[in-house]
């Protein structure tokens, strides 16, 4: 459990932050997803971009984690 709050609390941060600089730079209306406009809400387009950054985020996180695994974790055979 320690793991998972470990990637999800920090990727939820960073992944607002990175919302509201996003937003605050593009219009929600504004923007096209494969050459043509997105005709979502603005509510929408926000909880998408919201759940988008924070997916990233929690990718890099997940990342970091799995590259602080001790050689003890790496090499230990389970019977």
């Amino acid at each position: 459990m320690l793991k998972v709050i470990q990637v999800l609390w920090p990727s939820f941060l960073v992944a607002g932050v990175a919302e509201v600089i996003f937003f605050t730079v593009i219009n929600p209306q504004e923007l096209y997803l494969f050459g043509a406009p997105v005709h979502f809400s603005g509510v929408a387009t926000y909880s998408i971009g919201f759940f988008g950054f924070w997916l990233v985020c929690a990718a890099s996180s997940l990342t970091t984690l799995f590259f602080q695994r001790t050689s003890d974790e790496i090499n230990r055979v389970e019977a």
